[in-house]
């Protein structure tokens, strides 16, 4: 018997459907962090400037998060519109967006390599770069640049694989790259002497090779979805629905950036580079333990979008009740590993004392409130995948915009006052409980919300199908 090329989202057996779904996008987000995280590990270990260099790549990540934040807007938007739309019957309408997406990824990626080019040291000193860190970040950036169409063509495209049903390939995407990546960064970092450039250089080349892959199968005979030059248009009827459901993923991850230059400015003011290399450090575990979260509700996604497109509500519960359990248990396990090992982690990247020392007590605080974000993510993500616009960008804005930004700025003005006088870095140590209490909070309201909008949404699409009453 031949194994099962794709899945069938409206008729599998849903434990194993999302298995399948979800440990190959767990894969390949975890893998997808290695572009940035790889880059990191090499970089702390250069002889002698490892640490000055590893927190000016750190001043550097903002941009290379929102870069990546905007393949999310066609991408993830694209996708959950595209799978509803197959759940419907209308692949010709998917079939639009997707050439669609594919025009404004292109046409995004020309007008931020430019204006960001323009603007590269001047942004860099406001994001918490200094007279000793901004060559090195100055320097990656430059590089980095001018692979931002690889970098949004391969990651915002292969949300059309994953929505298909073609996880493994979707997977193997990001895979290619990262061994690439790999392979290439000892090479141009070491070998060839090119330090970070040489790493910003491996990356954007690693990139590109996954892009080509990527629209290798989107015009290739296996896929469902085509790219076909007459959708390839700016098309506002296809585009503005498209951003609206996008929209709250960007946000979500356009606004880590955000958070990253508050950080690393207010640390930079109440603190050191030494401060800001900590903080290079723990966002780097964030991002690793966090992509779970990412792969998890890409793969539940086009099972939630299909089903309810298709109107089989039952399976939309059923799907977001696993996805919750397994969401809850992944937050709870990162927390308890960061919480006891945290040495474990900073050995990846520097082994310089007094960077260790900062960057062991910065964990402990900021992931404090890690174990809730498993109700945020799964909660968050099925509102996107239902095509709930409002709420979900309400709730992205929640706790990155309206809670964390304020407390970074507000907490190191109030909360001093208030600690023993007798303790160290009470300013800096105010920075980093921002992060655990906008999580609580955040992840609360969230569910809240979600328990009183989840069933009434079901409700009304019985009614939509049926020709009831809404």
């Amino acid at each position: 018997m031949k194994p099962k090329r794709q899945n069938d989202l409206g008729k599998d057996p849903l434990g194993p459907l999302l298995l399948r779904l979800a440990v190959p996008a767990i894969t390949a987000q975890l893998v997808n962090a290695l572009y940035n995280i790889v880059d990191r590990m090499y970089i702390g270990h250069i002889q002698g400037v490892g640490d000055l260099a590893l927190t000016g790549l750190g001043v550097a990540f903002p941009v290379l998060m929102f870069i990546s934040a905007l393949s999310a807007l066609a991408g993830m938007g694209g996708g959950s519109r595209a799978a509803i739309r197959m759940g419907a019957g209308d692949e010709e309408g998917a079939n639009a967006i997707l050439g669609g997406c594919t025009a404004l990824l292109v046409l995004v990626s020309i007008v931020v390599t430019v204006v960001f080019q323009l603007l590269r040291e001047p942004m860099l000193y406001a994001f918490g770069a200094s007279g000793n860190t901004i060559g090195y970040a100055s320097g990656y950036l430059k590089i980095y640049l001018w692979g931002t169409i690889a970098v949004q063509l391969s990651l915002g495209l292969n949300n059309f694989i994953t929505t298909q049903g073609f996880s493994t390939t979707s997977m193997l995407t990001v895979v290619i790259g990262a061994v690439c990546n790999i392979v290439l960064d000892p090479i141009f970092i070491f070998g060839l002497d090119l330090g970070v450039q040489g790493a910003a250089l491996a990356t954007i080349l690693s990139q590109a090779v996954s892009a080509v892959w990527v629209l290798a199968f989107l015009t290739g005979r296996k896929s469902r979805l085509k790219i076909r030059r007459r959708h390839l248009r700016l098309d506002p009827k296809v585009l503005l629905p498209v951003a609206a459901i996008g929209v709250s993923p960007f946000i979500m991850q356009s606004t880590e950036s955000l958070v990253n230059i508050a950080l690393n400015s207010s640390l930079k003011h109440y603190g050191s580079d030494t401060f800001v290399g900590a903080m290079t450090i723990a966002s780097s575990v964030m991002q690793v333990l966090t992509m779970p979260f990412m792969g998890l509700s890409q793969g539940a996604q086009p099972i939630i979008g299909y089903n309810y497109g298709a109107g089989n509500t039952d399976r939309v519960k059923r799907t977001f009740r696993m996805m919750f359990a397994a969401g809850m248990s992944l937050s709870i396990l990162g927390f308890t590993l960061v919480q006891l090992f945290p040495g474990a982690f900073i050995a990846i990247f520097n082994d310089k004392p007094e960077l260790v020392q900062a960057t062991e007590w910065a964990m402990h605080i900021y992931f404090g409130g890690m174990f809730m974000l498993g109700m945020q993510f799964s909660c968050q993500q099925t509102f996107v995948a239902l095509g709930q616009a409002r709420v979900s960008l309400f709730l992205a804005l929640l706790r990155k915009i309206v809670l964390l930004i304020p407390l970074v700025y507000l907490l190191p003005r109030v909360l001093p006052a208030l600690l023993p006088p007798a303790m160290a870095d009470r300013e800096v140590f105010s920075v980093y409980l921002a992060e655990p209490i906008a999580d609580i909070c955040a992840a609360t309201v969230t569910g809240l919300v979600f328990l009183w909008k989840f069933p009434r949404i079901l409700k009304k699409r019985t009614g939509e199908l049926s020709g009831g009453p809404a």
